[in-house]
């Protein structure tokens, strides 16, 4: 049996898939599964064991082209996947690209969130079974109703990254190279600049862990210029020197630097996800964010017991905090989340120290 599955999100949507990933695998021993994922996404599911061959769609380099070009890769990226001839095809968004591999795949069974243009369902109807996508369970739940759809057993609920052995041996040459035995990981940015808590409170929190409590401080971002900008701000903010690793690190090398910590300390972004699926504590901000929806989910426990309730929430050994009356608005040209700018340092290092207490670390 061959299967496609189709997700043309971001990178934490796509981490957030692999539970499907795994409970396809275990309901089909002997099926191949494909993936298709925007390129940036294919760390999420490379070395993953469940995945025989991953399709990425280079979406910048493609929309780079002129019209004619720009067809012509389209023809040759849609060939490439469909000359597999699937028997299942699954697309877990409502994107027209995805909508037309399905239809053009020709598989026997075709399942897919209906696309938000009604030409392509009217004209295509590239679905043999149409999925009404459910968001009021958190994202990997959702993902898994096509399990149900299928007549499938979900075997479990589990989030997975997996990187190769090179990564490994990169990151404890990090670690040997910082005598990092105990450390937190505090990635303070997203690529959506309003999910960013205010630098002068990061600062005092980075203060307090190494200067009160004695932890080494791990600075974390993409290297994305704006990012970048952010993490030097937050820096020149500190009176202590935590080690800034920013920009320096793939997602697999990120993935195993954070295995090694003891806490992952953010906002909600991708690598927020792979800390969770890596099992490591999570205290996450948010803003205008659904906990229900997008909170760190928790392998062990592997049930969702966030609500909307715009509070501190616990799911397992995971944190949120979160606060009510939340606004988008604009200040010094810049998006902000003012509920997350509410939050209080006192509330992040009250939640720090509880989960050390906890785990016996202080």
């Amino acid at each position: 049996m061959k299967i496609l599955v189709i997700k043309f999100r971001h990178i934490g949507d796509v981490l957030l898939s692999t539970s499907l990933i795994k409970n396809l695998k275990l309901n089909y021993p002997n099926a191949q599964i494909d993936y298709v994922l925007n390129k940036d996404c294919a760390e999420m599911v490379s070395h993953n064991p469940f995945i025989n061959k991953i399709f990425s769609y280079d979406r910048k380099e493609i929309r780079s082209k002129n019209f004619i070009k720009r067809l012509i890769e389209e023809y040759y990226f849609i060939k490439s996947i469909i000359s597999n001839k699937y028997d299942l095809v699954i697309n877990l968004t409502e994107g027209d690209r995805g909508a037309i591999i399905s239809k053009l795949s020709k598989a026997k069974i075709r399942l897919g969130i209906r696309s938000k243009n009604r030409w392509v369902n009217f004209f295509l109807k590239p679905y043999t079974t149409d999925i009404i996508p459910d968001y009021s369970v958190h994202t990997i739940e959702k993902d898994l109703k096509f399990i149900d759809a299928i007549g499938g057993k979900i075997f479990e609920k589990k989030a997975e990254i997996f990187y190769s052995n090179e990564d490994e041996k990169s990151v404890k040459e990090i670690c040997k190279q910082y005598d990092l035995n105990q450390f937190i990981i505090v990635h303070p940015v997203s690529r959506w600049l309003f999910k960013c808590w205010d630098n002068n409170k990061f600062a005092k929190v980075i203060d307090y862990i190494q200067k009160e409590m004695q932890i080494p401080v791990v600075i974390t971002a993409s290297p994305a210029p704006k990012e970048l900008q952010i993490v030097n701000d937050l820096l020149g903010k500190c009176h202590t020197k935590p080690i800034n690793l920013a920009g320096k690190l793939s997602l697999k090398k990120l993935a195993a630097l954070i295995s090694k910590s003891d806490l992952f300390l953010g906002v909600d972004t991708a690598p927020m996800h792979m800390a969770a699926a890596l099992e490591i504590p999570v205290i996450a901000l948010f803003g205008s964010s659904d906990p229900k929806l997008w909170g760190p989910w928790d392998n062990e426990l592997e049930k969702n017991l966030y609500k909307n309730d715009r509070t501190t929430q616990y799911n397992g050994k995971h944190t949120i905090i979160q606060h009510e009356n939340d606004k988008i608005i604009y200040k010094n040209g810049a998006k902000i989340s003012t509920a997350l700018m509410s939050i209080t340092v006192e509330e992040v290092i009250g939640e720090i120290k509880r989960r050390f207490r906890e785990n016996g670390n202080i």
